[in-house]
């Protein structure tokens, strides 16, 4: 008997082993460089910015419109159950005052459908962690207010569909042996609402010491979890739709959480939003993200889920001629416009204005893909990224110039990318100050027409004056950014200055400036810029620290 036990539980783990493996999403924890997370990064030269002077509006007609939207909404007993948006719309219905009698009538038809956690084969009803992260907020903000969140529907929410408590923090994926790290955003979802859980009991009267978040070691996790995130960055960087989650798990532990864990999670936001700020120029948002391959197809610029919090957040802040189309993310919008926190005042400047530019590099540790931005006056340069293989799951996207301009999609731009159209063979890191390369053409926006031409270059002039140099053929792609000049005047010393067509595919000379090396074909983990004026530079990436440059 014993020995037919023991052959059904190894059978069982073993089909369990062959789920686990064939699952992509699994076993790009496992095999995909996850554990590179943990790697220690140096900080680099270019501090955090966290001073916050800039006075917010308390009131935002398009936060309010974002609400009314969502309050709008209509709830069917149909739609109670499952990932779907039900937990939103009662946010939105109390935070707007509307419906209340419907609100908690609905609250407590609600059960919980599912378990936290990542969801899968041997899973299939895990991603509860989704509804759990919204009933908490709707709990903290409106749970000591009967007259919106009746009493006897807060005991539902705390009994019924709030269902992760105590000290059971879990770092692994439901259900996978213990062998698939959790994700960052599954993480924060189910032990932040777990945590939160705990702290509401605790602070309204439990004398249950399961619910002490210092005692059973809650809140040290939490924090020791998020100073990796912050000090590390995040695996799932720029991640659709994961990094909308992620923020949003956040944000509770940032408004309602201690003021230890506050401060740490403000520390992260604070890291993510700056380097969105670095990455993005207008609102324009194109940077190279792990997780999924499947969104690798969108071409939108405007409206990643990052993007959309910053919409969100923005308008209650002195800018307000922005984009502010959230088509593609309104299931963030709502948390952006209800919840306390404000960007830095950095953030919100190096948005809009890029002054007089800089040249970043960040970092995201082995196995993974750097961010690479050169920006100036009213342009920036956004290097693609590079796939790691298979299993790492990095989506590498095209090299993309974000101009003064209202472009909402990648070919409203100027970008480059290659070999080929497929993103797993690119390494679409060819980018310097003011300079980018990589092994395929130069896509030119319709609406542009060359100034200058000649057997090598096309000059284009933008509306702010900016020159903009293409060298382009079938393998070889190189942008250039100049300042107002003669465009003939360019276009005849870029030719002097480069006449040899077969050392222009490695090596870039700049009129009366510094001197180019690039590698069209080098390894997936290595810079394609080789060297400046003859000096090698670092060009292992998997060793950038997290946020470097000039």
């Amino acid at each position: 008997m014993r020995k037919s036990v023991k052959r059904i539980l190894i059978a069982v783990g073993i089909l369990s082993l062959v789920l686990l493996f064939s699952n992509e999403q699994l076993a790009s924890r496992l095999f995909g460089g996850y554990q590179s997370s943990t790697a220690n990064l140096l900080p680099g030269n270019i501090a955090i910015p966290t001073a916050r002077t800039i006075i917010w509006k308390t009131k935002s007609a398009f936060a309010d419109s974002i609400c009314n939207q969502w309050a709008a909404k209509a709830i069917s007993d149909k739609n109670l159950d499952g990932k779907g948006n039900v937990p939103r719309i009662l946010l939105a219905k109390l935070w707007m005052k509307q419906d209340i009698p419907e609100v908690n009538k609905t609250i407590m038809k609600l059960t919980a459908w599912g378990i936290s956690g990542s969801s899968w084969a041997l899973n299939k009803k895990g991603d509860y962690d989704f509804s759990i992260t919204i009933y908490t907020t709707i709990l903290y903000l409106f749970g000591d207010q009967p007259a919106l969140l009746y009493p006897e529907t807060k005991e539902h929410l705390l009994k019924v569909l709030l269902t992760e408590e105590g000290n059971k923090f879990r770092s692994t994926a439901p259900r996978t042996l213990g062998l698939a790290p959790e994700t960052e955003n599954h993480i924060l979802m189910t032990e932040g609402s777990r945590y939160l859980k705990n702290r509401w009991l605790m602070n309204h009267g439990s004398n249950d010491q399961k619910y002490d978040n210092l005692q059973n070691g809650m809140e040290e996790k939490l924090l020791v979890f998020m100073n990796k995130m912050r000090t590390n960055g995040l695996y799932e960087f720029n991640s659709l739709p994961y990094i909308g989650y992620t923020i949003t798990a956040l944000l509770n532990l940032e408004a309602f959480g201690s003021d230890k864990l506050k401060v740490e999670a403000r520390k992260v936001l604070d890291y993510m939003n700056w380097t969105y700020a670095l990455g993005s120029y207008q609102l324009k948002h194109y940077p190279p993200m792990r997780r999924r391959y499947e969104k690798a197809g969108i071409k939108e610029i405007t409206t990643d889920y990052q993007s959309i919090f910053m919409k969100s957040w923005l308008s209650f802040s002195p800018v307000s001629d922005y984009d502010k189309d959230i088509s593609s993310g309104e299931v963030h919008a709502l948390m952006g416009a209800i919840m306390p926190y404000r960007p830095a005042d950095k953030v919100v400047e190096i948005i809009f204005d890029k002054v007089n530019g800089y040249f970043v590099k960040l970092g995201h540790g082995p196995k993974s893909s750097p961010e690479i931005y050169s920006a100036g006056e009213k342009f920036l340069i956004s290097a693609g990224g590079v796939n790691r293989g298979e299993r790492s799951i990095i989506v590498a996207r095209p090299i993309t110039l974000f101009l003064n301009d209202h472009a909402g999609h990648l070919s409203q731009t100027f970008h480059l990318a290659g070999p080929g159209t497929d993103f797993k063979e690119w390494n679409n890191t060819g980018v310097f100050e003011n300079f980018a390369c990589a092994a395929g053409p130069v896509s030119v926006p319709s609406g542009f027409k060359p100034v200058a031409v000649n057997e090598a270059w096309n000059i284009f002039q933008t509306k702010d004056s900016l020159m903009i140099a293409v060298h382009s053929t079938p393998d070889l792609g190189i942008l250039v950014i100049f300042g107002n000049q003669n465009p003939q005047v360019l276009v005849k010393r870029l030719m002097e200055a480069n006449p040899n067509p077969e050392i222009l595919k490695s090596q870039f000379q700049f009129p009366a400036g510094c001197k180019i090396d690039f590698d069209l074909d080098a390894p997936k983990d290595k810079w394609v810029i080789k060297s400046v004026d003859g000096k090698p530079l670092d060009r292992d990436f998997d060793r950038w620290p997290l946020i470097s440059g000039n």
